[in-house]
């Protein structure tokens, strides 16, 4: 019996697929909305706002105002995996409707995926693979199909997909084979 070792990828390898607009409208949300989170996710998220921000008027950053910590959280969002990690936690907890309807979804494509609500922090990072045959435009189309009546911003869709399967869109099975 073989062992299958599989490769990771830190979470703030995110940045690489995200947009400059993209990545500070996702951070500006879950500033914006800190109050809609959990306890658990609010608490650990200012936690490290206050670890790993420096926000210049303010000995502790998580005080700062949300736009002003949002401006002052990208490079911790580009650098830290940790710090990407709870904040992409905590923007699918804002987001649960996209996040289940993007769960059945998965799913029913035949994806291996924990449950929406799991805490996915825990987990060493990204897988650098889909499933072979499934790409962005696939999944716009099936969720275009599947919720005709929701408008749903397509970076939106596409970091829910990436962020509930745990994984990134890197490695092309078809081209390995050839």
């Amino acid at each position: 019996m073989t062992q299958k070792q599989i490769q990771y990828l830190p979470f703030h390898a995110i940045n690489e697929f995200m947009l400059t607009e993209y990545r500070q409208q996702v951070i500006n949300s879950v500033f914006h909305d800190i109050e809609n989170l959990s306890g658990a996710s609010r608490g650990k998220l200012n936690s490290l706002v206050k670890q790993q921000l420096q926000v210049p008027g303010f000995r502790n950053a998580s005080q700062a105002p949300s736009g002003v910590k949002a401006r002052y959280a990208v490079k911790a969002f580009e650098k830290s995996t940790e710090f990407a990690a709870q904040v992409l936690q905590c923007w699918s907890e804002l987001h649960s409707e996209l996040a289940q309807d993007v769960y059945a979804i998965l799913h029913e494509n035949g994806w291996e995926i924990l449950p929406v609500d799991t805490n996915r922090i825990v987990l060493p990072g990204f897988i650098p693979s889909w499933p072979e045959g499934e790409t962005y435009d696939l999944l716009d189309d099936k969720y275009a199909k599947s919720y005709p009546d929701k408008q749903v911003d397509t970076n939106d869709l596409r970091l829910m997909a990436v962020w509930l399967s745990g994984s990134l869109p890197l490695n092309d099975s078809s081209e390995e084979e050839k």
